[in-house]
């Protein structure tokens, strides 16, 4: 199923939204595996570059959006609707956030070891370095869909 085939049956069941704008993405990294852990339940965080949003001149996510997580073959797996947006400096990011994400051992210095190499690996493409006072925007989310 399609990004729009999913939101329709959503709206279906929750027709209240259907006026709501929604974006479809798929993770930067193990594209797959946290689709499948959002399904699941397990991720309900998710974390990114601040510095790229500005370089690509895309806006920061923002309490209420929907957004349907696609998997690697541009499938629909789930919406989920985002709770809270907080902006820290990767070395202040908290470990309840690591923890929501759901990955690994789900702990902090999992967190720091895999999204420091995640985000070095943006910032060379732009020629830029990464840094521990770096921003980080952290999304909690809800699924919405499928319940």
């Amino acid at each position: 199923m399609n990004a729009k085939e999913m939101w329709s049956k959503f709206i279906v069941q929750s027709p209240q939204h259907e006026k709501e704008v929604y974006t479809a993405w798929q993770y930067g990294a193990a594209v797959d595996k946290l689709a499948q852990l959002t399904l699941e339940g397990v991720k309900t965080a998710t974390s990114s570059n601040h510095r790229l949003y500005e370089i690509e001149n895309e806006p920061l996510p923002y309490v209420g959006e929907f957004s349907i997580i696609l998997n690697s073959k541009d499938e629909a797996v789930c919406i989920i609707q985002t709770k809270t947006v907080a902006i820290y400096s990767f070395q202040d990011v908290p470990e309840e956030i690591a923890y929501k994400e759901g990955e690994g051992n789900r702990t902090l210095a999992y967190w720091r070891e895999v999204h420091e190499e995640f985000f070095s690996n943006e910032f060379t493409v732009y020629g830029l370095s990464f840094s521990e006072k770096m921003l980080v925007v952290c999304e909690e989310f809800e699924k919405v869909y499928p319940i």
